[in-house]
C-alpha cells in the first residue's frame, strides 16, 4: 500500500500516517496515563504490517548519543541489500528527517522534518529507498533503530546532509558537529553521477518482492 499523506491506519494501540513522501510514515502510540506515569506501545508488527504492505522485520536494534548540535547523516543503505529503519528518540529531543533519495521518483531529492521529542512514543517509519538524517537539539540525545536487515560493511549510502540542492532547514546557530565522513559526503547530485543511489523502479519490485514472499 503506498502510504501518502492522506493515508492512516488508526488503532487502539498505534496510529500510523503517511508522509509526503510515498512510502515513509510517522507512527504515534496512544498513551494511557495513571497516577504511577503513562504507558505506551512502542511498535506492533501488525498494524506496521497493514500500513506498509508486507511484514517489518526487525534483525539488529542500534541506538546513538549525541551531544547537541550533531548532525548524523544522510545516511542510507545501497539495494540490495537495503535496511527499513524504524527510528525513535527516547532521550532528549531531535529534528528528524527523511530525504527521498530513490532516482525517477516524484518526490525525489524532497525531504520531510518531523520534531522528536523523548517520551512522546513517536516514531518515524523509512522504507528501502530514503535516506535519513537528524539534528540533536539537547545534549545526550539518543535515538534507537530498529533495522530489517544487519548492517554490512561497504553498503552504507552517505549525501551530504548541508546539500544546498536539498535545503534542509536545519535552523542553526553556529557550526554543526559532525563525523568526518558526513561532512565530506558527496552532495545528491554527485552521489547519483556515482551511481550510487537506487532507481525509483527498482524500489518499487524490492517492495513488491516483499510483498509477494509475505503472501
Amino acid at each position: 500500500m503506498d502510504m501518502s499523506a492522506d493515508t492512516s491506519t488508526d488503532m487502539s494501540a498505534v496510529r500510523i500516517d503517511g508522509l509526503s513522501l510515498p512510502n515513509a510514515c510517522r507512527i504515534t502510540p496512544v498513551r494511557h496515563a495513571d497516577r504511577r506515569g503513562f504507558f505506551y506501545e512502542a511498535f506492533r508488527s501488525d498494524a506496521v504490517t497493514e500500513a506498509i504492505g508486507y511484514p517489518f522485520r526487525v534483525r539488529q536494534f542500534h541506538c546513538s548519543v549525541s551531544r547537541r548540535g550533531t548532525i548524523r547523516g544522510i545516511h542510507g543503505t545501497l539495494l540490495p541489500p537495503g535496511q527499513e529503519k524504524l527510528v525513535t528518540c527516547v532521550r532528549g529531543e531531535i529534528m528528524d528527517v527523511a530525504v527521498d533519495l530513490r532516482l525517477g521518483s516524484p518526490t525525489f531529492g524532497r525531504y520531510e522534518m518531523l520534531h522528536q521529542v523523548a517520551g512522546n512514543g513517536v516514531s518515524l517509519y523509512l522504507a528501502d529507498g530514503f535516506g535519513h538524517a537528524f539534528l540533536a537539539l539537547t545534549d545526550d540525545a539518543c535515538v534507537t533503530f530498529l533495522c530489517s536487515e544487519e548492517y554490512r560493511h561497504g553498503t552504507m549510502l552517505h549525501v551530504n546532509a548541508l546539500d544546498p540542492d536539498i535545503a534542509i532547514p536545519w535552523d542553526l546557530t553556529g557550526a554543526p558537529v559532525m563525523s568526518d565522513k558526513d561532512a565530506a559526503a558527496p552532495t545528491l547530485a554527485q552521489a547519483a553521477d556515482r551511481g550510487l543511489l537506487p532507481s525509483y523502479e527498482e524500489c518499487l519490485a524490492h517492495y513488491e518482492a516483499r510483498r509477494h514472499q509475505a503472501a
